[in-house]
């Protein structure tokens, strides 16, 4: 396949990429975020965008969280942004949350152009995948299980909504959110996001339904489809199922018991529908950013729950974010087998890879260093508010939750600042990061081994 563009040749713009494909996939990737955030910027700067006319910083910011798929603004968004500027956010939200590079394979298969090495890898690096195999197919496979499940969950919704709003105005919030809710960004319509519909069961289940599946990943969507049987999915499907379960059972039952008499959240309700609004909250920081109780109103060990939530994210090559549940599980397995004396973490009859290991403990190190910095910077900058408002908003950045203690919009400039750079490196990864800013070699010098004193 050639390239022409008027007043290029064709030879030069082919030797081009040729040098483009030489940098790192998650640079690349990188790049290709950025890039996406400022035309988004400067699509909602536009004054079709908007009712009033954004400022280019909020502009920017609403990008940033809507190519993120992190949810968090300073302007609402179903109130300030016409019909033109909401579409624009849900492109953005759809490109950040399947992958820039995912759209990218889909375009070139469109065009009939093969896959070489480097294209594949790069895809690859994109959803997070280890195993090699044909893109092609597990992109056509993702576009297509995406594009069911969004349009499944507009019908269900629309069931709810149709009646209330009536009929384009029903199914156009039925989609927004459908789209928002499998992509895990948590951008809404109304001004007190899902609140209105706490107790309905409906609403509950399909978006949670909804970002609970994005957020499981695609290779264990498709490892469920191949195998069918928990038995014999691969160890990464198993740890993440696992983890998964055990961390929405366990914060639903903390947050009831939290939250059960708090007149500020389940307390307002009746004792039948605090159950779902407890399954909601519980669910929701695995970094889906819908929220149906007030957040501020949490109590403080509901408000550490939640961001120890967000801080783990949901699942690999998924359109979640934070550490990752499989690294999460990783990190449990290494502990309770050095505890135990053993020299390798195993789970389900098969033994973690020591490359695992040191690739799960680099990325929590390393995101607990960059969440650290962005509260610290958040406290400088913001003094007058409370410290748990403003961490609970730097974990929430950083794992692309969305969820916020409502002081989102009171932040000044230089916050923002800190805000939308904690989402581009909670989206981006911080292995993947790390990768950016400095290229791996492979030494070939080994050393002595020598005891460090640890603990």
């Amino acid at each position: 396949m050639r390239f022409w563009i008027p007043g290029l040749r064709a030879n030069a713009l082919e030797l081009n990429l040729r040098r483009a494909w030489r940098y790192s996939p998650p640079a690349i990737l990188a790049i290709g975020f950025l890039v996406l955030i400022v035309l988004g910027a400067l699509l909602l700067w536009l004054p079709a965008s908007s009712h009033d006319g954004l400022t280019f910083s909020q502009a920017l910011f609403t990008a940033c969280s809507a190519v993120t798929v992190t949810g968090l603004v300073v302007v609402d968004t179903g109130s300030a942004l016409t019909l033109f500027g909401q579409i624009v956010v849900l492109l953005l939200i759809h490109l950040g949350g399947l992958g820039l590079m995912t759209f990218a394979a889909l375009t070139v298969m469109a065009l009939g152009a093969r896959f070489g090495l480097r294209r594949q890898l790069l895809v690859r690096e994109a959803m997070n995948l280890t195993s090699p195999g044909d893109m092609l197919i597990v992109v056509r496979q993702v576009a297509l299980l995406a594009l069911s499940l969004e349009l499944l969950g507009t019908a269900l919704m629309s069931l709810v909504w149709v009646p209330e709003m009536g009929f384009w105005r029903g199914i156009w919030y039925s989609f927004f959110h459908a789209v928002s809710a499998f992509n895990n960004a948590g951008f809404g319509l109304s001004p007190d996001s899902l609140t209105r519909w706490a107790s309905h069961p409906l609403i509950n289940l399909v978006v949670s339904g909804l970002f609970i599946i994005g957020g499981l990943g695609f290779t264990v969507l498709m490892d469920l489809r191949r195998q069918r049987r928990f038995a014999t999915l691969s160890l990464h499907s198993k740890l993440t199922l696992t983890g998964t379960a055990i961390l929405a059972l366990g914060a639903w039952l903390l947050i009831m018991l939290f939250e059960w008499q708090n007149p500020q959240t389940l307390g307002a309700l009746a004792a039948g529908e605090r159950p779902w609004a407890a399954w909601f909250t519980a669910v929701a920081p695995r970094t889906a950013g819908f929220n149906t109780l007030d957040t501020a109103g949490l109590l403080v060990p509901s408000t550490l729950l939640i961001m120890l939530l967000m801080f783990i994210g949901g699942g690999s090559n998924s359109t979640a974010s934070g550490i990752k549940v499989s690294t999460f599980m990783v990190v449990v397995l290494a502990t309770r087998s050095f505890l135990r004396g053993r020299h390798q973490p195993s789970a389900f009859g098969r033994a973690v890879a020591t490359d695992a290991v040191f690739r799960a403990n680099c990325v929590v190190v390393l995101s607990l260093l960059m969440v650290m910095l962005g509260n610290f910077l958040l406290v400088v900058f913001e003094p007058q508010l409370q410290l748990l408002d403003l961490m609970f908003e730097g974990f929430s950045a950083f794992g692309t939750v969305g969820l916020s203690r409502g002081i989102t919009a009171q932040l000044s400039l230089p916050a923002q600042v800190v805000l939308m750079l904690l989402m581009f490196a909670g989206r981006i990864g911080p292995l993947a990061l790390a990768f950016s800013l400095a290229r791996p070699r492979r030494w070939r010098v080994r050393y002595v081994e020598e005891q460090v004193q640890v603990g």
